[in-house]
């Protein structure tokens, strides 16, 4: 008798898995940052499923790759590809953002397993990230420190020293990404404080640089094999532009959802929605 074969799962699929626990978690609460968690899902998905090395039932692994959370209001996304992941087991899914749950609202490293760090303030993950390289190479270790954070927190300055002592030390081993998607708290990003050309300055600090549609999964995926395979010594950020809520189109044409309250009975017309389009995109 053979055995049968198990059919790969896809980054596709993994993204759109990311996005339904995502809803799912947001219908907790009946509110959240679910348009960031739907624009990310696909960087995350990549990431998780298509570059880091990590070990489920040992989230303190010492050979892991780190992933850093620089923005914490977006933990209800990593907290999605946590459970996809296997890190978090799927029956806390629903005690998202309750009292005496392991998964708070913005992400607290003392509480969730695969939360490497507390990301509160904003602005902080990238310089977190150099001293994590440091402390990494110091011990001889070949891991890689991943950090994501946002456009809105290219504001902060620390972001920018951040950049600037990752070139100096010449961090091969960090990956960094930014999730342009134009919305933070007061309004477009880029009105908001101009940011641009990104690439260009970027680049001028000394960053191997790439910009992709943050919603082709081909694309980011080629982009995180590109940064791991890079043989120069320099640290390696990948530009990623977002649509928010991305993969539900009522909630893409949303012209505010930083943070968005969703009607209870749109919940399930946005799973419906988005196992829609994950449907018709398996076919194409």
């Amino acid at each position: 008798m053979s055995t049968p074969v198990l059919e790969e799962v896809t980054l596709a699929e993994r993204a759109y898995r990311i996005r339904r626990n995502a809803l799912l978690m947001g219908e907790v609460q009946g509110q959240g940052y679910i348009g960031q968690a739907l624009d990310i899902a696909d960087v995350l998905a990549v990431a998780y499923f298509g570059a880091m090395n990590y070990r489920a039932a040992d989230p303190e692994w010492e050979g892991r790759d780190r992933f850093l959370l620089s923005n914490g209001h977006y933990a209800i996304a990593l907290y999605a590809a946590l459970f996809e992941a296997g890190i978090l087991p799927p029956e806390e899914l629903e005690t998202y953002g309750s009292d005496d749950s392991r998964l708070p609202m913005s992400g607290m490293a003392s509480y969730t397993p695969g939360m490497e760090m507390s990301g509160g303030s904003l602005g902080q993950g990238l310089t977190i990230a150099v001293g994590r390289c440091l402390g990494l190479k110091r011990k001889g270790s070949k891991s890689f420190v991943y950090t994501l954070f946002s456009d809105g927190e290219l504001d902060e300055g620390a972001v920018w020293e951040g950049l600037m002592s990752a070139a100096h030390w010449k961090l091969d081993n960090l990956i960094a990404m930014i999730d342009v998607n134009n919305q933070q708290a007061d309004g477009p990003s880029t009105q908001i404080m101009a940011f641009e050309p990104l690439v260009e300055k970027l680049e001028a600090f000394g960053w191997y640089t790439q910009r992709v549609n943050g919603n082709d999964i081909d694309a980011v995926k080629q982009a995180f094999d590109n940064a791991r395979n890079l043989k120069d010594a320099k640290p390696r950020i990948i530009v990623c532009d977002t649509k928010m809520g991305c993969g539900v189109p009522f909630l893409e044409q949303r012209e505010k959802n930083h943070f968005i309250r969703v009607d209870p009975h749109e919940w399930k017309l946005a799973l419906d929605a988005l196992q829609q389009g994950h449907e018709q995109g398996r076919q194409a």
